[in-house]
């Protein structure tokens, strides 16, 4: 993936943005799609937690906060893996293999398992309109809660690209 990493506020945060994810067939393709990274006390024994910070339309992340489902990273996560990844491995797993069954997202859920061409139609509205490539700046919108960014991260140009899936 495409991308750097950075260290914010001295803390065990890590943002990044991803845009490869080099799979033409993903509905998510075509996005710049961010994300924080938060390394808890125990790595790497715990997973970090991963959040996208721009909306995203995805069964297994939760659309209000942007925090992937849980479930997801500790059934595949193990003390052997690195930071390296969750963006090579983890993320681009997640949005070439949507899990309906274990949702974060309930509505994108039973959207994926009744109506898989409105989906599908949904998530490529979504990628349009929050994950553009050519924009700048996080609208507030698209931001996580306010108890999650601080006001400096709002203003922050730390953010860097995880992953654009090639077209």
């Amino acid at each position: 993936m495409d991308g750097n990493m950075h260290m914010i506020l001295q803390n065990l945060e890590f943002r990044k943005e991803f845009a490869k994810l080099n799979h033409s067939t993903c509905l998510y393709e075509g996005g710049l799609w961010k994300v924080r990274v938060l390394i808890p006390d125990g790595y790497p024994y715990k997973p970090p937690t991963i959040l996208f910070t721009n909306k995203i339309y995805h069964p297994n992340v939760d659309e209000k906060n942007g925090m992937v489902c849980l479930n997801a990273i500790d059934e595949a996560w193990s003390p052997i893996f690195c930071l390296l990844n969750a963006f090579e491995v983890f993320l681009p797993q997640l949005l070439l293999d949507p899990n309906p069954s274990d949702p974060f997202n309930k509505e994108a859920a039973a959207l994926m398992m009744s109506d898989l061409a409105v989906y599908e139609l949904t998530v490529k509205e979504y990628c349009e309109k929050y994950a553009k490539p050519d924009d700048e700046a996080v609208s507030s919108e698209e931001k996580t809660t306010d108890e999650e960014l601080s006001e400096a991260d709002a203003h922050s140009s730390d953010e860097t690209v995880v992953a654009k899936p090639d077209i």
